[in-house]
């Protein structure tokens, strides 16, 4: 109801802003009415010149606060927009996260969010007083002398067909060009967050190509965006004049004929020099409209995505976890996982090892509800598992623990009560110590210190702490750990476990090994290979058996 009172408050503005300005050509006509006819007068050249200065300076007043009006009503759109975009990524199915890619999602969220801020905050309001003027001034110009007020419509045809030539095109080719940055961010960003595995592999050169491809493609798209405002505003540049032209031509003959006077042909082709400025202010516009519109629809594919029905999700029966004839394969890929059957018992501690590529973390995955199964079916409790993540259900059930552990910008007690929102502080210190994070007690603002850039950074072993500090505080019944000290040094790794092995206590745990010391002190221990559960069984009964197992344990132990 408030915005509905501020936009008609806004328009009422507007529109008396806009009467306000048809005033002063009036008056100026009138002066050389006067002067025509030889009736002027000092003193009623003065009046009429003086109440054309008020009328602008009314419309200046109006014009102002109409704007100032506008900008508040979009900067409060804007609000919303902002805060509905962040909850509907945050709301985004894992698996759709990871399909979409986080560069797509970044220039979504930032660059395509701005490209609206800018219409809603800057464009609308000028464009809404533009229209208000051109609308007041051809009616004003039509009441003053039809027959000029014709003649003054006759740039509207050109003006018409150069913008419905480019709207036909221009929404198509935005699109494009936003997709485009997006797939160029996304390939940069990429190389960034794998630059490790960039320098190893020796892929610098494949990097390189695929960045120059993505960007070259951005390029194009700019371009073809480029192609349609260079046609667009050399037309309708010509059609700002033409008006005025016309009108003075018209007027002209019309006056020699005397059919008009002097002074309604100069007030009308004032009234046509009017229009220039919020014609050019129209034009100006046409193009972050367009964009506008093409962010707009990106930002609105987020919120269909987070959107996708979510079918009544039931409460798990119990803690166990079962995966049944799970096939699985990445988009448009083979499978990854075939026929896969294994089960967790609550308080289990199960290891799931094998060569890399296997197919483990894809298992991690699926039993955290990271992604969803081609066939079969991953259930906690009789319930799918990704109905329950894609519901916002899992958190407290099921965390997955990998290699990243992420320090949101803010303070430590942010970064804990993001677990735990209603946590209280001494629950909050109770969790790092529980990790061994001693070094939170000797931070100089203790939990209100600011971590990240410009604040404290810590190092991935205190990282690490802190994320095992978040799953104490989420209390979780089942961990999966997916070689989550596997990028850290020896000695911060040892720390790690130390911290972890806090963690595990009196929980389920799923273990994806890379040190078989790990899949020894398990209860059960997984083997994939190939995509396959081959081997299943206690540590003894594994190595007993000879199989593949006990083949990787003395290849293992032995080197140990």
């Amino acid at each position: 109801m408030a915005d509905r009172w501020a936009m008609a408050g806004i328009v009422l503005l507007t529109s008396l802003a806009a009467v306000a300005g048809l005033a002063g050509p009036w008056l100026l006509g009138r002066i050389v009415t006067l002067l025509e006819a030889g009736e002027a007068t000092t003193g009623s050249v003065d009046r009429l010149a003086l109440a054309a200065v008020v009328c602008a300076l009314v419309q200046l007043v109006l014009t102002r606060f109409s704007l100032r009006g506008s900008h508040r009503f979009g900067e409060r759109a804007l609000a919303r927009l902002r805060e509905d975009t962040v909850d509907r990524a945050l709301a985004l199915p894992p698996s759709v996260v990871a399909r979409t890619g986080t560069g797509d999602l970044t220039i979504r969220a930032a660059m395509d969010v701005t490209t609206v801020a800018t219409t809603l905050c800057v464009a609308v309001p000028e464009v809404a007083v533009a229209v208000a003027q051109i609308l007041f001034v051809y009616a004003a110009v039509l009441l003053l002398d039809p027959l000029l007020g014709l003649w003054a419509l006759t740039a509207l045809p050109l003006v018409w067909g150069s913008v419905r030539w480019y709207l036909a095109r221009a929404r198509a080719a935005y699109l494009a060009e936003g997709e485009a940055s997006s797939d160029a961010a996304g390939s940069v960003s990429a190389t960034a967050e794998g630059a490790r595995t960039v320098e190893v592999f020796g892929l610098a050169a494949r990097r390189v190509a695929e960045a120059d491809r993505a960007i070259g493609a951005s390029y194009g798209a700019v371009r073809r965006t480029l192609f349609l405002r260079s046609v667009l505003f050399p037309v309708n540049e010509f059609a700002h004049v033409l008006p005025v032209a016309t009108t003075l031509l018209a007027g002209g003959w019309a006056h020699l004929d005397g059919r008009t006077a002097l002074g309604t042909v100069v007030t009308g082709s004032l009234y046509m020099w009017q229009l220039t400025d919020p014609f050019d202010r129209l034009l100006m516009w046409a193009e972050q409209f367009q964009r506008s519109g093409a962010a707009l629809a990106r930002i609105e594919g987020v919120a269909l995505a987070a959107a996708e029905p979510v079918p009544g999700v039931a409460q798990p029966a119990d803690d166990r976890i079962e995966m049944s004839g799970v096939h699985f394969a990445y988009a448009g890929g083979r499978d990854v996982l075939t026929d896969v059957h294994l089960r967790v018992h609550p308080g289990e501690r199960l290891a799931i090892v094998g060569p890399s590529g296997a197919g483990k973390t894809t298992i991690g995955r699926l039993l955290a509800g990271v992604d969803r199964p081609r066939a079969g079916g991953v259930r906690l409790g009789g319930v799918p598992v990704a109905d329950l993540a894609a519901a916002g259900e899992l958190g407290g059930r099921v965390v997955l623990v990998t290699q990243e552990h992420h320090v949101f910008l803010g303070t430590l007690r942010d970064n804990l009560t993001i677990a735990a929102p209603r946590a209280g502080d001494d629950e909050l210190r109770a969790a790092l110590a529980l990790v061994g994070a001693g070094w939170a007690a000797d931070l100089p603002e203790g939990l209100g210190t600011p971590l990240g850039p410009g604040g404290t950074r810590l190092d991935p072993a205190q990282a690490q702490q802190l994320s095992l500090a978040r799953v104490v505080l989420a209390d979780p019944h089942t961990l999966i750990l997916d070689e989550a000290t596997a990028l850290l040094d020896p000695a911060t790794a040892r720390e790690a476990e130390r911290a972890m092995a806090a963690v595990r206590a009196d929980r389920t745990v799923v273990a994806i090994a890379h040190r078989l010391q790990t899949a020894h002190d398990a209860d059960r221990v997984a083997v994939v290979d190939g995509g396959r559960v081959v081997e299943l069984g206690t540590h003894d009964e594994l190595v007993a058996s000879g199989g593949r197992y006990a083949a990787l344990w003395r290849s293992w132990h032995g080197g140990a």
